[in-house]
């Protein structure tokens, strides 16, 4: 099946994944002109009114790069709307993004068929994240466009399947837009993504390690000390199991290593919501592929690494494909 035509200017095959506090458009607008797909959550324009002017600055600096550089358009954005019964701003967002036409849409924590069908009536796509199958399955039920399943290993809320069958899994009966999801930092892995049935990498922590993302530098040049080994899974922080940095969780004054059970209940996606836990602010969320970030650098110079880093790998298993394996 091919991919929509809307993902035919992308330079890599990856799309930038949407960060809590540290998706602005500052990133957003660094990741398109890269080539590469950037997003924010809708959430992260507090208040309300912000997204209005997010997306008009977005949209004006990207049609203004176009024009630039008709050899090398910008990629598109997408806006991450959070699909959750305490969202309160879900619908008041969706009507700004339609004003928008806002290409893509990656909905979370709950698949709505009036979503999807409100984004395909102004000529957008949607993109739903799951963790297993099952949820797989519904959400292209109520009409999801693609799928983005979130494997073992990446930052923020989390599952806790293998790629490989999640991929497996999927690819059996879905043959549209796939975005994997765990522990993508590296060219390579990007390339083995698209080796296991993706049509895209998604990656996420890797660019909270760069000049636009909007993070403190404390957490920054974590990204750049931490390896897989620092990363710590709880549901303690926002009731939902994800991936954090251990560093975060001494600084605040806890035991990674003895973290009592999170509660579901306390989820809040409202106007205001977890303020008072400041779960995304004080505790900060990581996949396990950060090892593969050495340095703080501009989106522009790690895109080009992550190029660098592909095109070496292809060639690599192109050499090894003629010699016969």
């Amino acid at each position: 099946m091919s991919l929509p035509a809307i993902f035919d200017n992308l330079r890599l095959p990856v799309i930038g994944s949407p960060l809590f506090i540290v998706s602005g458009p500052e990133l957003v607008i660094a990741q398109c002109k890269a080539g590469v797909v950037g997003s924010f959550p809708a959430l992260n324009a507090r208040p309300a009114s912000q997204l209005d002017e997010w997306l008009h600055q977005i949209t004006e600096e990207l049609a203004a790069h176009n024009r630039d550089n008709p050899d090398r358009p910008a990629a598109p954005y997408a806006v991450n709307q959070i699909v959750h019964r305490s969202n309160n701003r879900l619908e008041e967002d969706i009507a700004i993004c339609a004003k928008w036409q806002v290409p893509v849409t990656i909905t979370s924590l709950g698949a709505r068929e009036d979503l999807n069908q409100a984004v395909h009536a102004w000529g957008g796509i949607t993109l739903h994240d799951v963790i297993d199958d099952r949820f797989a399955r519904k959400a292209i039920e109520k009409g999801a466009d693609g799928l983005i399943p979130v494997a073992a290993g990446a930052g923020g809320h989390a599952g806790t399947t293998s790629p490989f069958a999640l991929m497996q899994e999927i690819r059996e009966w879905f043959a549209g837009p796939v975005a994997l999801s765990g522990s993508i930092a590296h060219g390579q892995s990007i390339l083995a993504a698209q080796a296991m049935g993706a049509d895209f990498a998604y990656i996420g922590s890797a660019f909270i390690a760069t000049k636009e993302a909007n993070a403190v530098e404390g957490y920054k040049e974590n990204i750049v000390e931490a390896k897989a080994s620092d990363i710590v899974y709880s549901d303690l922080f926002t009731g939902v199991h994800g991936n954090y940095l251990r560093q975060s969780i001494v600084k605040a004054g806890m035991d990674p290593d003895n973290l009592p059970k999170g509660d579901i209940s306390t989820m809040n996606f409202g106007s205001g919501g977890n303020t008072e836990a400041k779960a995304w602010k004080d505790i900060w969320g990581s996949g396990q592929g950060i090892g593969a970030v050495k340095e703080v650098q501009s989106v522009a110079d790690m895109v080009d690494r992550l190029e660098r880093e592909y095109r070496v790998a292809k060639e690599r298993l192109d050499g090894i494909y003629r010699k016969g394996w």
